[in-house]
């Protein structure tokens, strides 16, 4: 098996990530063959995920805007992926060229990419990080010397929380990434939900866990705003992904009461 040269050595190919499922889905390019399959194998099983993928993504542009025209001017994207257009620093540094951001994934082929395109942006960079152990992970964002733990913090969660299994006490971790920030912080967070469409859930959670090893917890509604205990929700509250303030009718990916996300932004008072 050939090793692509953007492909960092140590990691394995046979392993399908689901960071890189994701850019699969997004149609991106660096993905290996074992993610393409299984990304395929997902949409044998429910043939409207892609759109579940880019429903995802444009939550993630809006919400990031929203923070930015807020006052947020630093940004902690905790699960950011495999980069692609519209990248996070990308959307907040049109806005303002001093806001900073700092990618933090568990994926070295996602940190690689991040950092070959940060090069050169003193206000961008990217570190792995394990989302499991909020205070190894905190101590990497303070030695990154990128964020100021004394000003509003944007904390975005996006599509990465429903990979924690519930042993790994997911909404623990968002309340502790929360008692680290300052008040006037927000978090973003999108979730996969079984709330609308059950039946589809368990099929693709199944799917992840019996052919790729990827555990995908999808989660009911009252499971996802559990995350969101002691922050103040703003409006819309956590709703399906296309409902959270669309912005042109290009933002509806999904269908009403047929989306596989639920979302939500927060702020800390």
């Amino acid at each position: 098996m050939d090793r692509p040269a953007w492909a960092p050595d140590g990691v394995d190919m046979r392993q399908a990530s689901p960071a890189r499922m994701y850019d699969a889905l997004l149609g991106g390019s660096h993905n290996f063959e074992v993610d393409r399959k299984a990304a395929e194998m997902g949409k044998q099983l429910v043939p409207d995920l892609p759109r579940l993928a880019l429903s995802n993504r444009a939550f993630l542009r809006r919400a990031v805007r929203y923070l930015a025209e807020a006052g947020v001017r630093q940004f902690v994207d905790i699960g950011s992926g495999i980069p692609t257009a519209g990248n996070v620093h990308e959307v907040v540094q049109a806005i303002d060229p001093d806001i900073r951001v700092l990618y933090l994934d568990i994926d070295p082929v996602a940190v690689a990419h991040a950092k070959a395109i940060l090069r050169g942006n003193e206000r961008a960079a990217a570190v792995e990080a394990d989302l499991r152990d909020p205070a190894g992970l905190l101590a990497k964002v303070r030695e990154s010397g990128l964020i100021d733990f004394g000003q509003p913090v944007g904390l975005l969660l996006v599509a990465v929380l429903h990979l924690l299994a519930d042993d790994d006490l997911p909404a623990r971790k968002v309340a502790e990434l929360r008692d680290a920030l300052p008040v006037g912080s927000y978090v973003a967070i999108s979730h996969l939900s079984s709330a609308s469409r059950p039946e589809d859930a368990a099929k693709l959670g199944a799917n992840a866990a019996n052919v790729d090893r990827i555990g995908i917890h999808f989660r009911d509604r009252d499971g996802i705003a559990a995350m969101f205990d002691g922050w103040d929700l703003v409006d819309p509250g956590v709703v399906e992904l296309p409902a959270w303030r669309p912005e042109s009718e290009r933002d509806q990916h999904e269908a009403p009461g047929r989306s596989l996300g639920l979302a939500g932004v927060g702020r800390k008072n």
